[in-house]
């Protein structure tokens, strides 16, 4: 009953400020009448007590990320302070400095804090989304061995390799033959959940097998990591937490899907607990190294992250994937010069690794689409003791400071008049090979220019950088060079048609990625 009376007392007080509220929208709607349908760049203006709430109740929920990354980008210092009702604040911004500010210089001071917790804690339980300090340096220590060059080799030449060739091309060349249309972004997560279910894990799910089976657990994750992520971004928690509470609507629905992911990971783990009892085998992934420490990791734990890498390994890269299809087929110059790369590998004397770091202008157009839309389009941290940010502006203890990759990628001052413009070239440098100019018998060449982490955090920065950033690249390149070699992806939109990018924990095409496959003829 005292949890009942705690979580309603919130709740009671904004059913007392509704009056004010009215009169402040009413007074709002009466100066300007068509606001709801007007789109504008001035800073939404707060009222007492009510702080922004006119303003977010004047957007659909859909239209709520594009609107807050509108307002980063068209702020002079990037940033924006959104006031909440009875006085707390959250900060979103898309400073580079402010980025290095909270990811690196004062790193010890922003973390993951209660409410990212109380948010995603029931889907990824202590793993490292929601863990911070010595808890999370370990975890990360552990999982880091995922990551060395044996592994990387191992990933694709015997995993992605296997995929690809055995799963993704035949499915992709049935398409093509019966001129079908089928959602290349479910395809490509499949694709991926296989592969992290493989290397994490020494587990086939099978997903990409050609049936294509139905999973309840594949549709349970999508549903828990929406749910969560809604929780997150909601502008009154204390609904959801009372929807918890009587588990009704959405939070009976999380509760379900989370049960179903328990089952399916708690299933993996016991498959490989047996196969450890029964003999002894090479230490060559994540699950059996964390069951070797079963006295630091109980059964739970090593579910929970069990769980954060399924979401890691396949969200991320199969959404960066399905935005560079499309934005191959708008810019067909790009797409060109790919192929040609791909004609000039030597795929006979080259081991899968050579090959894949010969792919500069993949990874550079790779780059570019994750510039635009960002696998991760947002990132938070939760400040514990008052703070001032580079460009002046005031952080309350317990303010939220929320990075938007998804506005960075967009801002002028970071990337040019013609940021809008899909360019690989931006990330590259031509060089001369082979013997002197181009004249006397040099070859042109592409070098790759990385940018600085805090300028382009789509693989976070700091110390809790990604660790898997270099796995993704080599994977999508992989896939990228896989397909693009055989086949020719054709969107099914109409001309003129753009597809909304889903903001979430990770970003989606919204409605899919509707193709048709035809089969391409490479001259070699």
């Amino acid at each position: 009953m005292l949890e009942l009376v705690r979580l309603l007392l919130p709740f009671l007080l904004f059913i007392l400020s509704l009056p004010i509220f009215h009169f402040f929208y009413k007074t709002s709607i009466s100066k300007n009448p068509k606001s709801s349908e007007s789109k504008t760049t001035t800073f939404p203006k707060p009222y007492p007590i009510i702080g922004h709430l006119i303003a977010f109740a004047q957007q659909k929920s859909e239209e709520t990320f594009e609107w807050l990354a509108g307002h980063v980008v068209s702020s002079p210092s990037s940033t924006f302070v959104v006031h909440h009702p009875f006085g707390g604040q959250s900060i979103y911004t898309g400073h580079p400095a402010t980025v290095e500010h909270i990811l690196k210089t004062n790193y010890p001071i922003y973390s993951k804090g209660p409410q990212h917790k109380a948010a995603f804690r029931d889907v990824f339980g202590d793993s490292l989304i929601t863990i911070n300090g010595e808890p999370w340096k370990f975890q990360r220590q552990i999982a880091s061995h995922m990551f060395t060059p044996k592994s990387m080799q191992n990933f694709i030449e015997n995993i992605v390799d296997f995929e690809l060739n055995e799963r993704l091309i035949p499915i992709l060349s049935n398409a093509a033959k019966n001129r079908d249309v089928i959602d290349l972004q479910h395809v490509l997560q499949r694709f991926t959940f296989d592969n992290i279910c493989l290397i994490a894990f020494g587990h086939d799910p099978g997903y990409l097998s050609p049936s294509m089976p139905q999973a309840k657990f594949y549709d349970a994750f999508d549903d828990a990591v929406t749910i969560a992520f809604s929780r997150f971004i909601a502008p009154f928690p204390i609904i959801w937490k009372i929807r918890k509470f009587f588990n009704i609507g959405d939070e009976k629905r999380i509760r379900v899907a989370i049960q179903e992911i328990r089952n399916y990971a708690n299933k993996i783990v016991e498959q490989k607990k047996q196969g450890i009892h029964l003999s002894e085998i090479e230490d060559n992934d994540l699950l059996q190294r964390l069951l070797k420490y079963e006295e630091l990791f109980d059964e739970k734990l090593i579910i929970d992250i069990v769980t954060t890498f399924i979401f890691a390994g396949r969200d991320p890269t199969s959404a960066g994937l399905t935005w560079f299809f499309w934005m191959l087929h708008k810019n067909k110059r790009v797409e060109t010069e790919i192929i040609k790369e791909i004609k000039k590998i030597d795929y006979n004397n080259n081991s899968a690794l050579q090959q894949i770091k010969a792919m500069t202008y993949t990874h550079a157009s790779l780059s570019e689409t994750m510039r635009l839309y960002p696998p991760v389009p947002m990132d938070s941290r939760q400040v514990a003791r008052d703070d001032i940010l580079p460009d002046g502006t005031p952080v309350k203890k317990g303010t939220i400071v929320n990075y938007i990759m998804y506005a960075m990628g967009r801002l002028e001052s970071l990337w040019g008049p013609d940021w809008a413009e899909f360019r690989p070239e931006r990330w590259l440098t031509e060089v001369v090979s082979g013997g002197g100019d181009v004249g006397g018998g040099g070859e042109r060449e592409w070098k790759f220019e990385s940018r600085d982490p805090f300028t382009y955090p789509v693989f976070n920065a700091g110390p809790r950088s990604c660790l898997g950033k270099e796995m993704a690249y080599f994977q999508m390149k992989r896939i990228a060079a896989g397909i693009l070699k055989r086949f020719v992806v054709v969107p099914t939109a109409e001309e003129g048609f753009e597809p909304v990018f889903l903001a979430g924990l990770t970003s989606k095409m919204q409605g899919g990625f509707p193709v048709r496959i035809m089969e391409r003829c490479l001259d070699h």
